[in-house]
């Protein structure tokens, strides 16, 4: 059986990384505060994780103010959404070669 580990992409192994993608991919975009409540971290673990994912691109940054209050929006990039999308294929091809044997 030739399991497709290698088309996997590192970046999204971690959890809060696959949620933030799978929130920015559906999303135009999102705020920090949002994201955090949303998937229940600390501010300092999802920074990190945003901190890798813009790393490699995948995401953009945009800071404005909203008044005298700073606001941090988030958006995947089209190089994110289509290094997402084969992720995603790659976890049904896995699924697939796993209901198949």
């Amino acid at each position: 059986m030739n399991v497709p580990f290698d088309k996997l992409d590192k970046a999204f192994e971690n959890r809060v990384r696959l949620q933030v993608m799978s929130v920015l991919v559906v999303n135009d975009k999102y705020d920090f505060n949002s994201l955090k409540e949303l998937l229940g971290v600390t501010d300092g673990n999802l920074a990190s994780h945003l901190k890798a994912l813009e790393k490699e691109e995948y995401i953009v940054v945009n800071k404005v103010f909203l008044g005298r209050k700073p606001n941090t929006n988030y958006a995947a990039t089209p190089q994110g959404k289509e290094a997402f999308k084969r992720h995603l294929d790659a976890l049904e091809a896995l699924i697939t070669q796993q209901k198949s044997s």
